[in-house]
């Protein structure tokens, strides 16, 4: 089994598509106006709109309501990058701070509220799982 993707869902797909293009610097693949893919070597960030939840089922999921999940996005330089998104990103909920399981992380919530960790290995434990990580 391998996880294909993780999607949001929204009630702007452009907005959001737009805010995860200036802060990836990947273009999205738009595969429909109600949905688009943001694709790495690692995995890929859906966006999809909140009128395609009566597609999966009644109530299944609802835009701007998640409150549990993170999305980690491994960045070169964690102070680098905190400084290039001044002014793109609204609302941050630290500064660069080093934790203790050996990353430097940043974390700031997207337009929707979600959660969003920039971070970069520090210890040497954590860039040696990092770097076996993009060996895959």
């Amino acid at each position: 089994m391998q996880l294909a993707a993780t999607r949001i869902i929204t009630d702007d797909v452009d907005a959001l598509v737009a805010f995860y293009e200036t802060v990836t610097g990947i273009t999205a693949e738009r595969l429909h106006p109600m949905f688009a893919e943001l694709r790495t070597a690692s995995g890929t960030l859906a966006i999809a709109s909140a009128a395609t939840v009566p597609l999966l089922g009644i109530n299944a999921a609802e835009a701007r309501a998640n409150r549990s999940i993170t999305f980690d996005f491994l960045v070169d330089d964690v102070d680098e990058t905190y400084k290039a998104l001044q002014g793109v990103i609204e609302v941050f909920v630290n500064e660069p701070t080093d934790m203790p399981w050996g990353n430097r992380s940043l974390l700031a919530r997207d337009p929707d509220g979600n959660l969003i960790n920039f971070f970069t290995p520090i210890s040497t434990a954590a860039r040696t799982r990092f770097a076996k990580a993009t060996q895959v």
